[in-house]
């Protein structure tokens, strides 16, 4: 078999590649002789304090360049490729993928479904397990990789296979008994549907899965989200109010038993479950360090609990700053404003009382919320991360809007200005005529661009 190559992108200023003159363009072969197949084997050699590395320059001279470096030096290479080798796609087709329910027309990144554990050690991303091979168990076990983010639905096999349209869905859970065999630590996701996998089900589920502990420190679960392009897919319906209560009383039982034997709360209902249930969210420490955020875990709590500690902070800075002279403030300190928030209606009462603190105490600033109503997936769908730039603009298009829009961080691609529908940021401003600041995702991002 050929020896992968993998061509240099970027060398990092100051670094070791730098120092040895390696350069973009340059292809790495081996480090001590050993062949790199991703990301994972290059990082796992690049441990080592004495490395002999074999570089292939453009012009076809091959260097093996010797390093001597600390075990946690970071060699500064950059890859064309960030996992060095090709990103695995899904080989699954669940009753409830997110993927199935999006209209035609989109951009083409949006419809590939990734299955890669490699992506679940670098981005934190859920896998099934059904695309892992043997040796890719084994090289997680060698290279002692955690956490590794399982996305379970089920520990039924035969409603596994039913739910991910896999025939070795079940089989696949074997694999777990083998990282915890191996002490590899483990984080799960149950997407929950009503009639399918709720109630008697999770409760099976929650008890092979306790099992694990401690070495699978957190589930998820989370209900199934459901957009407005279903036909011909399984059917599948919302959850109730009562379905929340009953799920909300699983997971308590499930934790008063794991925190008297693990210290751990273990499994954990994301924000949705307590908002649709009109239930208090828990206090922070119920959320063990936020293991789960990224599921929308404690996602609310955290936001008010850093708008709560950066008002205070605010609060004293403007007291003192009251004390200043009138003649010796800057003249737009105390300037009156309007601002809009935009945000979906599912954390739109929350964001309406961060707004009403902040004018209790900072009277020049007047806020006005907007919960934007998802057209373009569906009514239900009520996360602020899948709002689209034209509902956006459509729903703001005749509102005042004041000075400022604020516009939340997490609607936008990562890294750029783009919204899931392709509009942009610019597009939006130039449509609405008002300047658009992005808030950050926390109650600090929030309180310090109202307070800008």
């Amino acid at each position: 078999m050929k020896m992968k190559e993998h061509i240099i992108k970027k060398i990092i200023p100051g670094s070791i590649a730098e120092e040895l003159e390696i350069e973009p363009g340059d292809v790495l072969l081996q480090i001590n002789e050993h062949e790199i197949e991703d990301i994972f084997d290059y990082q796992y050699f690049c441990e080592d304090v004495s490395l002999v590395i074999s570089i292939r320059k453009p012009n076809g001279e091959e260097w093996d360049l010797e390093i001597e470096k600390d075990e946690d030096e970071d060699l500064g290479i950059i890859f064309e490729n960030g996992l060095m080798d090709d990103y695995r796609s899904c080989s699954n087709k669940c009753i409830f993928c997110f993927i199935d329910q999006m209209p035609k027309g989109m951009r083409e990144t949006l419809y590939f479904k990734d299955d890669d554990a490699r992506l679940s050690f670098l981005q934190g991303n859920y896998i099934t397990l059904t695309n892992m091979s043997d040796r890719d168990v084994d090289k997680v076990i060698q290279y002692h990789l955690s956490p590794i983010n399982i996305s379970f639905q089920t520990t039924n096999p035969e409603l596994r296979c039913k739910m991910l349209n896999n025939r070795f869905a079940g089989d696949a859970l074997k694999k777990v008994k083998c990282f915890y065999d191996a002490g590899i630590e483990m984080n799960g996701q149950i997407v929950l549907c009503k009639g399918v996998n709720d109630k008697e089900e999770l409760d099976r589920t929650l008890h092979d899965l306790y099992g694990y502990l401690p070495h699978l420190r957190s589930v998820s679960i989370v209900p199934v989200g459901l957009s407005k392009y279903r036909d011909g897919l399984f059917p599948l319906e919302p959850f109730e109010k009562n379905d929340a209560l009953a799920l909300i009383d699983t997971v308590e039982r499930w934790q008063e038993k794991a925190m008297a034997e693990f210290d751990l709360h273990f499994v954990h209902a994301s924000d949705e479950w307590y908002i649709l249930a009109e239930k208090q969210l828990p206090d922070e420490e119920s959320y063990d360090d936020y293991l789960q955020l990224e599921n929308g875990v404690g996602m609310v709590r955290l936001m008010l609990d850093e708008f709560e500690e950066e008002w205070k902070v605010a609060v004293a800075k403007r007291q003192a700053f009251m004390k200043i002279p009138d003649t010796e403030r800057p003249a737009n300190m105390f300037k009156k404003e309007k601002i809009t928030v935009i945000t979906g209606r599912l954390v739109y009462p929350y964001i309406c009382d961060m707004a009403e603190r902040t004018m209790s105490a900072f009277p020049e600033k007047e806020i006005q919320v907007l919960p934007i109503i998802n057209h373009f997936f569906g009514e239900r769908i009520t996360v602020t991360g899948l709002l689209t730039g034209q509902d956006i603009i459509k729903q703001c298009k005749e509102v005042n809007l004041g000075n400022r829009l604020l516009l939340p961080e997490n609607v936008l691609r990562s890294g750029e200005t783009v919204l899931l529908d392709d509009i942009t940021v610019e597009d939006i401003q130039k449509s609405l005529q008002v300047p658009i600041d992005i808030v950050k995702s926390s109650g600090y991002g929030f309180l310090d661009c109202i307070l800008k």
